[in-house]
Parts: structure tokens; sequence; C-alpha cells
């Protein structure tokens, strides 16, 4: 099965040429779906290098929207059987792909998430992320009635034909809480899987901020009532 990379990039000049070519070297068939959200720095550059593969695909922001628009407009331009969320920095690990998409490729689920919580490392670059994934993936099983351990967790993959029915409203980092919670309401089963995890801190580039912590537990309790 075809496996679609949707990488939303803000300003990670420093990570991208690495991040992409790990991202190449992973043994599957696969297209790569470069979502630019209107970098500032030598980003639009370096994603210039790596548009002339025939694999890669790149959409360019004419402003600043946020992760969730450019998850969005990566949707658009899948042609895969599966999909997977690729942040641009050194968190996660490609080489874990192959695990991730078998349990889709044999029929067990149509979703799975590569949790943090069920590698060995249990790494987090501040306690404060730790507690409040902790809290978000509570309340997730608590309103959804699920049993999940990472639910903000990046690594999201899905059948292509799923994804593509949600109607998602995401701009920012509500991306994560809003499908999880879209996709649990149509009583999809999430599995889970140990990745690796590399955590970086906001001087290496890390953005999310503790509002979006608050934007994600609103998100979760909208969209128990709403559609």
């Amino acid at each position: 099965m075809k496996l679609s990379v949707i990488i939303p990039v803000y300003n990670e000049e420093r990570t991208l040429r690495q991040l992409f070519d790990k991202v190449l070297k992973v043994n599957v068939e696969k297209e790569i779906i470069i979502v630019d959200d209107y970098s500032t720095d030598r980003s639009r550059e370096i994603i210039g290098e790596y548009a002339k593969l025939e694999s890669v695909k790149v959409v360019f922001h004419e402003r600043n929207y946020g992760k969730g628009k450019a998850i969005r407009s990566g949707i658009e331009h899948v042609t895969g059987d599966i999909v997977i969320i690729q942040d641009a920095d050194l968190e996660y690990e490609p080489e874990d792909y192959p695990k991730l998409m078998k349990p889709i490729i044999d029929g067990k689920t149509n979703v799975v998430y590569g949790s943090r919580e069920l590698g060995t490392t249990h790494q987090h670059s501040y306690f404060s992320f730790y507690i409040g994934g902790k809290f978000l993936s509570w309340l997730t099983n608590f309103l959804y009635n699920s049993n999940i351990t990472d639910e903000p967790t990046c690594y999201k993959v899905f059948r292509a034909d799923l994804l593509k029915k949600i109607q998602l409203r995401c701009v920012r980092f509500e991306f994560c809480p809003e499908v999880t919670a879209k996709v649990l309401k149509r009583g999809e089963k999430i599995v889970e899987l140990p990745i690796h995890y590399y955590p970086r801190t906001k001087n290496e580039g890390k953005k999310i901020k503790w509002k979006d912590g608050i934007e994600a537990i609103w998100t979760l309790f909208k969209y128990k009532f709403v559609d």
C-alpha cells in the first residue's frame, strides 16, 4: 500500500534536510507532501531542492495559518492508501513508518497512533508538556470511552479514504484533538504502538505553547457535542 507523508513546515531550516533524507530512505512506496506555512527563514529554499524529486509534492501557503491548516492543505493532495503526519523537526523517527502501517495493511484497524508512552525511554522536553499530554489522553478516554495513552502524539496514521471523509476545521495545533474526537465518534478503534521520540526544547524551535493546551481541551469538549 502506498504511504502519503504529510509534512507541515514553518521555519525549520535547521532540521529540514536531515528530516527529508530520513523520510526518503524509508523502504516503503510513498509520496511526500510538503506544505510550507509561509516560512520566513531558508525553509522554502531548502524545500525547493527536494521539489524536483518525482515522489515529492510541494504546497506553499501565501500567509502563515498554522499546523492544522497545513495538514488540511496536504490532505487535498493525497493519492496514497495510508496517510501519516510527520512534523518537520527531528523529534520523531521515520524508521517507525513500516511498523505503524502494518496494522492498517493487515486490516486490523483504520487508525494507528504512535505512542511515546509505550516506548522504553519516556522522554519529554518539559514536565509541563508531559502532564499536559497525560491529561489530554485521560480527558479523551473519559469523553469518548477510549483507552489511548498518547492523544497529542504527532504520529497519527490513517487509511486515506477514512481521513478524507472527516470534515476538519482545524487551523493551528487543534488538529490532534479534533481528528481524535471525530475518529472516535465514528466508532473507529485506535491502535497504539511504541515509537522513538527525541524531544527538543523551545530554544531548538519547539513552537507549541500553554494556550494550545487550553485550545485542545476546548476542542475535545466541543466535538463531543457537535460535528
